[in-house]
């Protein structure tokens, strides 16, 4: 209890990291339902069990912050976690913490506050304030920054390393891909449904990874945001470092750790994106493609990287190792751009971001008030034409080195892409309003385009 005690009073970020998914309000129910099936199953680790119970316990200090939670009684709750005097002064100090640090809202006079929309935005005066002494003076070019992570990848790809296998047993290690699993399940259902045309092995595999990039998501973009600092990515990456040297923080760091020791996956694609998530402390605004483009490769080209070893490259493959994984990369930078033009609505008006270039905004005539607004007016469908078009010119870079991959994944990639594709045509069909509309593909079109996307990986020659 004492090292729990510490942990809170002075916030270390250590203890958010492993516990997002119990906290992130967007996903209370379904991990709720996970962790009662894990118990009656015996999925999940008596750490979890407790760590649950003292986020509820906590959490239930400040409700009104916590709305969308659903909370047990106090006694319940008291009783899970242990006596009444352990339970009060873990409230009472973090209502102490609470007091003394400001959240990123209550720093920002925000436009429901003041009646007007200021002229400036404040959101990112105050980040820069805050961070941008951790902002490199001048960011390396993408594509340089791409090639290191390609040739490191490719030396793991080519070389003869040992990892240090994680220390669990079979059965541990089957239970905590369970768990990753359903993770994947419950929040990537597209990616999932590829997922599932792949083999048993690699399908944990890439789970494993799903998870730590969702895990990383979640430190910048969760109910956690606000806490996260430099620091909290710094410690984070140490924790990488240890997961590739075999030592699990929790059961979904073994399965990561697990996924490395099985397979040559490169360390530097998982680094540069927490250089994406470092981006996203201090910058909502992205002044140009070429800006954008990297956040977009670091936050999901990476991804790329971190699966093609798992996918692995066919024997008749005429495309070089180098080509492949740019290939890999592309695909990752094309569903960026797409999950960028579905949610440019919402990012705008509920988190004041906007991934979308601002001189390239300002070519058609429009401005961030006319985003902020909402009006999908002529000049906003030309732009969005023309945005739509060079996330199409990704997907066929990646349609091109996809008939490089091992023949057993193709469709299951494939599959994904032309899923994930198929959001630009609903953008298209909302007559490019994805201001006020968020665009979706059914779950009987995902079915229909999974039979086209077959025919078309049998016939590609790689």
């Amino acid at each position: 209890w004492k090292d729990w005690l510490s942990l809170f009073e002075v916030r270390q970020e250590a203890v958010i990291a492993p516990l997002y998914h119990f906290t992130h309000p967007s996903s209370v129910m379904s991990m709720r339902s996970l962790t009662r099936n894990g118990l009656e199953r015996g999925f999940l680790p008596c750490s979890y069990v407790l760590t649950l119970s003292l986020v509820l316990a906590v959490s239930s200090a400040n409700p009104a912050k916590n709305q969308p939670l659903r909370r047990t009684s106090p006694s319940s709750t008291i009783h899970r976690v242990g006596s009444k005097a352990v339970v009060d002064r873990i409230r009472q100090r973090v209502v102490q913490n609470q007091a003394r640090q400001k959240t990123v809202a209550s720093q920002v006079a925000m436009p429901s506050e003041i009646g007007v929309r200021p002229s400036v935005n404040p959101m990112e005066d105050m980040l820069k304030a805050k961070f941008e002494k951790y902002a490199p003076e001048k960011r390396e070019p993408t594509v340089e920054v791409m090639k290191r992570a390609i040739s490191e990848q490719i030396e793991a790809m080519n070389g003869n390393r040992q990892l240090r296998p994680v220390q669990l047993n079979a059965d541990q290690l089957d239970k905590a891909y369970g768990v990753a699993e359903a993770i994947t399940d419950e929040y990537a259902k597209t990616f999932s449904l590829g997922l599932r045309l792949m083999e048993t092995e690699k399908q944990k595999a890439v789970w494993a990874i799903y998870v730590w990039c969702r895990r990383t998501d979640e430190l910048v973009d969760g109910s956690i945001a606000s806490h996260i600092t430099p620091t909290t990515l710094n410690k984070w990456e140490e924790r990488l470092d240890k997961i590739f040297e075999g030592y699990a923080f929790d059961a979904l760091d073994a399965t990561l750790a697990d996924t490395a020791a099985k397979f040559p996956i490169g360390k530097q694609g998982f680094k540069d994106m927490i250089e994406g998530m470092r981006m996203d402390l201090y910058k909502s605004r992205y002044q140009n493609f070429e800006e954008l483009k990297e956040y977009c490769y670091r936050v999901a080209g990476t991804v790329g990287l971190m699966t093609t070893p798992v996918m692995g490259i066919s024997k008749d493959s005429t495309m070089s190792d180098t080509e492949v994984l740019n290939s890999a990369v592309a695909l990752g930078i094309a569903l960026q751009l797409t999950n960028i033009l579905r949610d440019v609505g919402e990012d705008a008006q509920q988190r004041d971001r906007i991934y979308l270039p601002l001189d390239e905004l300002a070519e058609f005539g429009l401005t961030e008030a006319d985003i902020l607004s909402g009006k999908v007016d002529d000049r906003w469908r030309d732009f969005m034409k023309f945005q739509i078009k060079r996330a199409r010119e990704y997907f066929a870079i990646a349609k091109n080195g996809i008939a490089s991959l091992d023949p057993s994944v193709r469709w299951a990639v494939w599959g994904a892409g032309m899923v994930y594709g198929e959001i630009l045509d609903a953008i298209e069909k909302n007559d490019y309003d994805n201001l006020n509309r968020r665009a979706y593909v059914p779950r009987w079109r995902k079915f229909q385009l999974l039979p086209v996307a077959l025919v078309q990986t049998l016939l590609m020659k790689p």
